[in-house]
């Protein structure tokens, strides 16, 4: 590598770090070394015959993170880096969604997003914040932002959300990645949470429909639903309950558990759902946690008493937030607002993308006045 430096430098110029240059044209020399067939058919004996060292085989690290992504989102959790840009720090370097993607996530304009990000990456590099992985020790100091870029993944990927082009699933890496993550850390319970949120979820998956159309929850056919996932999520819900520290991702699955307890009773508890939206509301009042705590009020208390709590949302960006704009529809829907129901519609259909999604809210726009909820 030192050779090679000494005759590309005067030409190119010296790199701004010159030894991660070093380091890398080193790590290719030796990949390159290690395929070629001289290196393949030799014998590691003759070298110990002539005087030569075994090769060193690496232990095996019991405290490793066994996936390079959830050790990259450790390292995106150092302390030193603004907690409000952590997640999207990490949705945006690890897990490869683009700062409009995020800000739509986060219901902010996209051109702030980018500065947030810009000031982030600024700061790590002027303060120097060292690139390490923590040891799994100091892992849980650090979790909290690492679950919401995991739960990021998936929430993002959500058919409705809003977005300008469709995208591939990233569902199934996120629930890879949240089990991956109870596994490593078994006794923190707002990992196994979460990893019970995203199995109870996407059990319903199968529900949606040949051709990818969206399906209310109400009107999907729960023999479909995947009872493996569903009991893996149970599985992780019990485990985490038992460990005695109540969250937010905890409370979402419970949520989610009610929800696929239809496939065995025929029916939903919405009261026990208002309940629970109350306490995620208390424990965590995002966006998200209100519109849907607005939603479950208007089942269990009636459409009129659900936008009266869609009113009492006053931030700014409940008008960029699709599933706000769905909420409303609906529930306009089902007081007799045909012509503001209409109107929601279409605000709505402004912010979705999925072609399933879209089509269902083009019904639901030209028969506002339907039962479909």
């Amino acid at each position: 590598a030192f050779a090679q430096a000494l005759s590309s430098w005067p030409e190119t110029g010296v790199p701004r770090n010159p030894e991660a240059w070093l380091l890398t044209v080193a790590r290719n020399r030796r990949h390159d070394l290690r395929r070629s067939a001289a290196h393949r058919l030799s014998d590691p004996l003759d070298d110990v015959a002539r005087g030569g060292a075994l090769p060193v085989v690496p232990e095996l690290d019991p405290g490793a993170i066994p996936d390079r992504r959830l050790a990259l989102l450790f390292v995106c959790a150092h302390p030193a880096i603004d907690p409000a840009v952590r997640t999207p720090l990490m949705l945006q370097a690890v897990l490869g969604f683009d700062a409009d993607q995020i800000a739509r996530a986060f219901a902010i304009p996209a051109a702030a997003m980018a500065q947030r990000l810009v000031r982030a990456k600024r700061r790590i590099r002027d303060a120097r914040i060292p690139f390490v992985v923590p040891e799994r020790g100091h892992m849980p100091e650090r979790l909290a932002p690492v679950l919401e870029a995991i739960y990021g993944t998936y929430a993002i990927d959500f058919p409705l959300v809003a977005g300008t082009e469709p995208r591939d699933s990233l569902a199934a890496e996120s629930h890879y990645l949240a089990t991956t993550l109870a596994e490593l850390l078994p006794e923190e319970p707002e990992a196994l949470g979460l990893a019970a949120l995203i199995s109870l979820s996407l059990a319903r998956e199968p529900a949606r429909g040949t051709a990818g159309e969206f399906i209310p929850l109400d009107e999907q056919d729960s023999s479909l639903w995947d009872a493996e996932l569903i009991a893996l999520g149970e599985r992780l819900l019990h485990r985490a309950r038992s460990l005695g520290r109540m969250g937010r991702f905890q409370i979402e699955a419970a949520i989610q558990s009610v929800h696929c307890a239809r496939a065995t009773s025929g029916v939903t508890d919405w009261q026990v759902l208002r309940t629970l939206h109350v306490a995620l509301v208390a424990i965590a009042p995002t966006l998200g946690a209100r519109v849907a705590h607005a939603a479950a009020v208007g089942r269990a208390d009636g459409a009129q008493a659900g936008l009266e709590a869609l009113d009492r949302i006053t931030d700014d960006a409940v008008q960029r937030f699709q599933p706000a704009w769905a909420t409303r529809a609906h529930l306009l829907a089902e007081v007799g607002h045909a012509e503001a129901a209409v109107g929601a519609f279409e605000r709505a259909l402004s912010l979705t993308t999925d072609n399933g999604a879209r089509r269902y809210l083009e019904r639901r726009r030209a028969q506002p006045s339907g039962a479909s909820r």
